[in-house]
């Protein structure tokens, strides 16, 4: 049971403040009858609320999937950069979101932004195995010797061991290399160090799935949208 003005407050509906002016005027209802106390203890989950004749959508948690932009920081504030919790809507910033996992400033595509703890906890942890798919441009040709030292398990250059990952090269030559990489890890600046360990550069990296789900191709780098309930029963089973 929850108080009937923190609430409405948490969706934003107003302050506590605005809300118990709302109440006093009674323009608060909740099951049909006006709320005469905005400290009511009330199920959100079960108890039909409206406002001014509006009924209020009540959502405990919020998930989000952004394509994320170059140049904006994976964070929920930074002093000096933008950062993808800028770009998000006041509706949605009254819950609170932050990103799972991180990409890094330069890097682009797929980010989910969430206010569920637990879902975080369980797509991050490498316990878990979730697979991070990146698309990658690199400065080199990628060889199959590579293509072994990623299996077997990359060394960065604080002596960290990552675990096996998988490479598939699409394109090679002296131009450069396209090619996918799969990881179950979110090391600082991994997939980059991983390819520095073999000498070679990351000119251009997108993250186009994380576990079950995949980068919405409609949504322009910026854009976001809430997972839709197969998207999320998908990543909760």
């Amino acid at each position: 049971m929850e108080r009937l003005d923190k609430v409405l407050a948490n969706l934003g509906y107003g302050t506590r403040k605005e809300i118990k002016a709302a109440v006093k005027k009674g323009l608060v209802t909740v099951d049909g009858k006006v709320a005469k106390d905005n400290g009511l203890k009330i199920d959100p989950e079960k108890c039909k609320i409206e406002i001014n004749g509006e009924e209020i959508s009540y959502k405990k948690n919020i998930y989000l999937m952004m394509n994320k932009p170059d140049g904006v920081v994976s964070a929920t504030f930074d002093k000096y950069d933008e950062t993808v919790v800028d770009l998000i809507d006041p509706e949605y910033n009254v819950f609170n979101p932050f990103p799972v996992g991180r990409l890094d400033k330069d890097t682009v595509g797929l980010l989910i932004l969430t206010n569920d703890g637990v879902l975080n906890h369980k797509l991050i942890s490498p316990k878990n195995h979730v697979d991070k798919v990146y698309y990658a441009e690199i400065n080199k040709a990628v060889c199959d010797k590579d293509i072994e030292a990623f299996e077997k398990g990359i060394i960065l250059d604080d002596g960290y061991k990552c675990m096996p990952a998988k490479l598939q090269v699409m394109k090679a030559d002296n131009d450069g290399s396209e090619v996918y990489v799969t990881i179950q890890e979110g090391k600082f600046h991994q997939v980059k160090r991983m390819f520095e360990a073999r000498g070679k550069k990351v000119v251009y990296l997108k993250r186009i799935s994380f576990g079950t789900l995949e980068l919405d191709e409609n949504l322009e780098e910026g854009e976001y949208r809430e997972l839709t309930d197969e998207e999320l029963k998908s990543l909760t089973i």
